[in-house]
């Protein structure tokens, strides 16, 4: 063991010997652990900070406003704002399908990527 491992190693069992771990949040039960079995290891550090930080991937961020704006546009009763927000929820389902894509290509083998390509084309033609 390295000498900074002995001193944050003394340094906890002091704290603990102190009390200072006592009563904390969650004491006593087990640990809400994260399952990134679907994160590439090497991103999962990223990935968590970007997580805690409130952060989504663009095409969460994007996903999220397509909802927002159906929302909005099943919601809305003047013709003019209907038609804005219809003009934004296409320009943003297009920019969601490019991002998708771009996505698909990297990731799925050509036999699969026609098929995703389908299927996510005709998920966005609904919205």
């Amino acid at each position: 063991m390295d000498p900074l491992e002995k001193l944050i190693d003394q340094r906890i069992r002091d704290a603990a010997a102190q009390g200072l771990f006592d009563g904390l949040p969650g004491a006593g039960k087990p640990l809400e652990l994260d399952d990134l079995s679907g994160v590439p290891e090497e991103l999962r550090a990223g990935y968590l900070l970007l997580r805690n930080a409130g952060v989504l991937p663009e095409e969460m961020e994007l996903r999220r406003h397509i909802l927002t704006l159906q929302d909005l546009l099943a919601a809305c009763d003047d013709e003019e704002e209907r038609g804005a927000l219809r003009d934004q929820l296409r320009n943003a389902s297009i920019r969601y399908e490019l991002l998708i894509e771009r996505q698909t290509r990297r990731k799925l083998p050509g036999a699969y990527r026609a098929a995703a390509l389908r299927r996510v084309t005709r998920e966005n033609r609904l919205l």
